[in-house]
């Protein structure tokens, strides 16, 4: 009986998510009881869940709060959880960042933080230095989101527009024991992009800052200037003393999710390539590319024998210049499947392993060798839609969207190709 391809994507992407989850993460990772307190703080789209895990695992007293995106609450018994916005900040978020802040500057020499951060936290923890408003970082958000910028860039704005990132919380819980569990969502999983690093030492400068501004043509209030140009915009550098007692470790990762992925591709017999876990760019160009590896595949037999399954992760990138539903899964996807032109035997997938892509609850959607057959018979214009950045709008219209509900984990983008597969027929 011949393997499904929904199937088999899906089954992988389900892989990948259940790889990253606290539950597994979080327990090998607690530190030892404190002579002091215990205290927890996090922020991110994982932290609810982060929390519960460290809640079902630890025997003695603890405090804490965590903020994460609406619909991803956990119910927790001790550590308070609080929902706030994401991709773009608001007033709970603010609220709940001037608490966790205040709840380390609480902690003493005794004592030791708990920080559980995952993607998402840098929009969950929306706190301004001083001169900025809540509003001045919406549109900062919003403007940074629409304009192409990586997310390393991203966050190096972030950072230096912050009062709580850039290592400036674990300044604040200086001198108590500190130790950060993160799940990265970021290529090459760097602690300083993760959240945007509020308890890591970040090497980038204001002055980095106001350049990729500059470079995306973003124009933001004068009072963003103003605050970048300030000594105090400068974030907590590596090497600080304020961040001797500060310790971080990754306990999930994209990598770790891909392989996941390939182990159980494999026990179907099937042959699978990972071509990498920290691929960025514009997701049109990076669709782009992928089908032309598809493709050679398919044709040529190169650089690997078909039938096979080509893994990879990363971040992409949207420039918006259209007025459709985004996000960056589907406009890879959308880019994709034009590239291939209707050649037979290639299906794909592309997620958000935290089943949100862009600002829809929808994770991705999925590819299918008569994709543009179908689109054409229902009207849709492939082309169009994705001028108009509407990869959403084109997917759910073909009833290929695929939709998960909050993941409560978030290891960045999911993408998998199927191959060589022409015995399979379109469903």
């Amino acid at each position: 009986m011949p393997l499904e391809p929904r199937h088999i994507l899906r089954s992988m992407f389900d892989a990948a998510i259940a790889a990253a989850q606290p539950a597994l993460c979080v327990p090998s990772h607690l530190p030892p009881p404190p002579k002091g307190r215990f205290i927890v703080i996090g922020a991110g789209k994982a932290s609810a869940a982060m929390a519960r895990a460290v809640e079902d695992h630890w025997p003695g007293p603890l405090e804490g709060l965590v903020v994460t995106r609406y619909g991803y609450a956990v119910p927790c018994s001790r550590i308070e959880i609080v929902e706030a916005n994401h991709p773009v900040p608001d007033a709970a978020g603010l609220r709940a960042a001037q608490r966790i802040l205040a709840l380390a500057r609480s902690a003493g020499p005794d004592d030791t933080v708990l920080c559980l951060i995952s993607g998402g936290g840098s929009a969950l923890l929306p706190l301004p230095l001083d001169g900025l408003s809540l509003e001045d970082k919406q549109q900062a958000n919003k403007a940074l989101l629409a304009s192409g910028a990586t997310i390393t860039e991203m966050n190096t704005v972030r950072r230096h527009l912050s009062a709580i990132k850039g290592g400036r919380l674990a300044a604040a819980a200086f001198p108590a024991k500190l130790l950060t569990l993160m799940i990265s969502d970021v290529p090459g999983d760097n602690p300083a992009d993760i959240a945007s690093g509020p308890t890591a030492g970040d090497a980038t400068t204001s002055a980095d800052a106001r350049a990729i501004l500059r470079r995306y043509g973003i124009v933001l209030p004068p009072c963003v200037e103003t605050v970048l140009a300030r000594p105090d915009s400068e974030t907590v550098k590596p090497g600080d003393s304020r961040l001797a007692r500060a310790e971080f470790r990754i306990i999930a990762a994209p990598q770790m999710a891909l392989e996941a992925a390939a182990k159980i591709t494999r026990e179907k017999g099937l042959a699978v390539h990972i071509l990498g876990d920290a691929i960025e760019g514009e997701a049109r160009d990076v669709g782009k590319v992928m089908a032309a590896i598809a493709l050679q595949v398919a044709r040529r037999h190169e650089p690997f024998a078909p039938p096979c399954v080509l893994l990879s992760g990363g971040e992409t990138t949207v420039t918006v210049r259209g007025k459709g539903r985004g996000g960056r899964n589907v406009e890879f996807l959308l880019s994709f499947a034009i590239a291939l032109g209707g050649f037979p035997g290639i299906w794909a997938l592309a997620c958000d392993t935290d089943g949100v892509d862009g600002l829809e609850d929808i994770a991705g959607a999925i590819v299918t060798p008569d994709t543009l057959v179908r689109a054409h018979q229902a009207g849709l214009r492939p082309h169009d839609a994705l001028a108009d950045n509407d990869g959403h709008g084109f997917f759910g219209a073909l009833g290929d969207a695929v939709v998960t509900g909050p993941t409560l984990t978030n290891v960045n983008d999911f993408r998998a190709i199927l191959t060589g597969f022409p015995e399979i027929s379109p469903i």
